[in-house]
């Protein structure tokens, strides 16, 4: 998006009422000095960026030195404690109070909530397809019945309302020391942390949720790497986690992103959810500036790539594979279709999308899009 960050300084000389005997060359330096004065706003824009750039290269020029110490303390079991620590686990008592406590049970448009910040984008109002519940049920058929029965318990309170999101949330915390050892149960864990995330409006909650629920399906992947939903709520909570990091990081958590989503299409290839996820980074890295794209190379080596193309295909495969999917995956096939010049279909899927009934707080962001993107088409 462009945004006019500079006024144009030559314009408003323009205005100034010169005598008539003024030399044209001295109006000519004044104009002349007007375009020096957004010169050097710029050149100044730039010289803070590179400082802040400097920074985080000397921060991973002091971290890379001790990367060794530490991958033999993770190896040798010395960091154990660090599941149980730092700035996540002292919170974790108030969460659960917070949990308890819960708000009103209601039937507005939070009890639609999605799964995670990333958008479910469901709007079938019967919940999961059987295909979805398939995969739910076999993630805990080698547990015992009582082991079933509160992961099953779990499922139902996550697709139902705010209240119940959080019931679910206090059900997992209560229940994570017995069933730390199953990968089910800890996915399962993730992803109500990722409903905390999008139920709290405070800033240092998300980002302890998102950490939290970033340690929490790592040991899922570990535990299970052939579990998708593990690799799903791991990347995820990269994204979310993404929004609070400082640059080094919000790259990392992108590549991480990416690297765990294409593992879990892999392994359930027939879920829209993950297609959609996919379209929204493609798309996201197409937008990077050049300078964004200099960093991570400077930073990691390859820059993340992809182009409007690759995201309208994985827009379009969660629509073959679930028909009127979402509204937000009609707003980004709209968006992809005008950024490729092809303002017809974009209106189309804008159409589309207005005709699905808003339900929950992703579908009224979406609408929000639809009004600053439809008039652009229609010009």
């Amino acid at each position: 998006m462009h945004l006019p960050i500079f006024p144009n300084s030559a314009n408003s000389f323009d205005l100034i009422d010169f005598p008539y005997e003024t030399h044209k060359g001295e109006r000519a330096v004044l104009l002349l000095q007007g375009r020096q004065v957004q010169i050097l706003e710029k050149l100044n824009g730039l010289v803070i960026s590179v400082e802040e750039l400097k920074r985080e290269v000397t921060f991973l020029k002091e971290a890379i030195p001790k990367l060794d110490e530490l991958v033999r303390d993770e190896l040798q079991g010395k960091t154990g404690s660090r599941r149980t620590s730092p700035l996540h686990r002292p919170a974790k008592k108030r969460k659960v109070e917070a949990a308890a406590q819960g708000v009103s049970d209601t039937t507005s448009s939070e009890e639609a909530e999605s799964e995670g910040g990333y958008i479910t984008a469901h709007t079938d109002t019967e919940g999961e397809s059987e295909e979805e519940k398939g995969w739910i049920n076999s993630s805990i058929s080698s547990l015992t019945p009582e082991e079933k029965l509160v992961l099953q318990e779990v499922d139902r309170l996550h697709g139902g309302s705010e209240h119940e999101k959080r019931e679910s949330f206090k059900l997992l915390l209560e229940r994570e020391e017995q069933y730390r050892n199953h990968p089910g149960f800890l996915w399962r864990l993730a992803r109500a942390y990722g409903d905390m995330f999008e139920l709290t409006a405070d800033a240092d909650e998300k980002k302890n949720y998102a950490a939290e629920g970033k340690l929490v399906g790592e040991n899922a992947i570990n535990l299970d790497p052939s579990s998708a939903e593990s690799h799903q709520w791991f990347a995820v909570m990269c994204g979310y986690l993404s929004q609070f990091e400082t640059i080094q990081n919000k790259i990392r958590n992108g590549y991480l992103f990416k690297e765990h989503l294409d593992k879990a299409v892999a392994l359930k290839p027939q879920d829209p959810l993950l297609y959609y996820l996919t379209g929204r980074w493609c798309y996201e890295v197409a937008q990077l500036s050049w300078i964004e794209k200099k960093v991570a190379a400077a930073l990691f080596g390859t820059p993340p790539t992809s182009t409007i193309h690759e995201a309208l295909q994985n827009f379009l495969k969660a629509e073959e594979i679930h028909p009127g999917y979402s509204k937000y995956n009609y707003v980004y096939l709209a968006k992809c279709y005008k950024d490729l010049g092809q303002r017809s279909n974009a209106l189309r899927c804008c159409e589309t999308a207005l005709s699905i009934l808003p339900v929950t707080n992703e579908d009224q962001e979406a609408e929000k899009i639809l009004e600053t993107l439809l008039p652009s088409l229609k010009l």
